[in-house]
């Protein structure tokens, strides 16, 4: 579980490699797992005397929930209000995190991240006031890639709201819950009107964005080649200058990639000095072998084909990318 700064770092963090804001308050939002449910909480620091205030003020809704999940409070029935009893030493929240209820949830991390607030104190005010949202419709209408908030309209009320991307789904019930598949209870959703005025800003030069989703950072030019880690689409990675430890040659009418390591150029063409040195379909070692070549041949230096990889940089790791899914500046 994060604590309330990591997630701050993460946003900060987002925000700096040019991810657009509406993937940044999801990631936020997944980033939040784990912290508590607090019925009437907008995103105040999680405390007992805070909890108990809750508890007290809404304890024929939530009193229970708010005080048996809390160490550090005990329910006195003769008084129906909360006691703090004890202290936070050995809670579930170990860290200092945020507590919410479900529209206090939305609210809050449209705040952290687009400096916006949505606005109305139930669910169905917020629904309900038109300066909100730049878009919504049933939920069979769900626009796809699009980070929404979602509500659910139930015997003639409206009674809860969450965020979601595509299937996915975050929202605070007994507590901030992911779901990798949108349950059923969902009936409507809206696209938050921060989003209408935001406007990315331009590549810089020798920067690029990517554009598809969850692109694999990979350790060699080859969709073969080992993933180092996935980028979500939208993020910024840096163009590198790529290390060159292969050479595109010819040899007998076939032509391939050979490891640098194992020629010695002269000229344009290089003289093959390992024991039957591998031309691979792709500059990667995990490539098909077209061909292997014995010692002392001769192999011609041949114009290298255009390439449909870049060496790129992305949160301190370096590796290749298909060109096809990245926006350059």
């Amino acid at each position: 579980m994060n604590s309330e700064q990591q997630v701050k770092d993460l946003i900060t963090t987002l925000k700096t490699q040019g991810v657009p804001l509406s993937q940044v308050a999801w990631q936020a939002a997944c980033a939040c797992v784990g912290w508590p449910y607090v019925y009437g909480a907008t995103g105040e620091e999680c405390r007992p005397a805070k909890r108990a205030q809750y508890a007290n003020k809404f304890y024929l809704k939530d009193h229970k929930t708010i005080v048996t999940k809390c160490k550090a409070l005990t329910w006195d029935t003769e008084t129906q209000t909360a006691k703090i009893t004890g202290s936070c030493n050995g809670c579930q929240w170990n860290l200092p995190v945020l507590m919410f209820d479900c529209r206090g949830f939305t609210r809050k991390l449209l705040q952290m991240v687009y400096g916006w607030t949505l606005m109305g104190a139930t669910v169905g005010s917020q629904w309900s006031d038109e300066n909100n949202w730049k878009d919504k419709g049933t939920i069979d209408t769900i626009p796809k890639d699009t980070l929404v908030c979602l509500f659910v309209y139930k015997s003639n009320k409206w009674q809860h709201t969450g965020f979601g991307y595509n299937d996915q789904t975050v929202e605070a019930s007994s507590g901030v819950e992911y779901s990798i598949v949108r349950k059923a209870k969902w009936t409507h959703w809206a696209v938050p009107k921060c989003e209408e005025n935001y406007q990315p800003e331009p590549i810089p030069e020798g920067y690029a964005i990517v554009t598809g989703i969850r692109v694999a950072l990979r350790k060699d030019a080859s969709t073969k080649a080992d993933i180092i880690t996935r980028v979500e689409k939208g993020s910024r990675v840096k163009l590198e200058t790529a290390p060159k430890d292969w050479d595109y040659v010819s040899f007998s009418g076939k032509t391939g990639w050979m490891m640098r390591a194992y020629l010695r150029e002269e000229g344009d063409y290089a003289i093959v000095t390992g024991r039957r040195v591998a031309m691979r379909q792709d500059p990667c070692t995990k490539a098909k072998v077209i061909m292997r070549i014995n010692t002392g041949s001769k192999v011609n230096l041949e114009p290298e084909p255009p390439s449909e990889w870049d060496y790129v940089s992305y949160d301190g790791k370096t590796g290749w990318m298909m060109s096809k899914y990245i926006e350059k500046g």
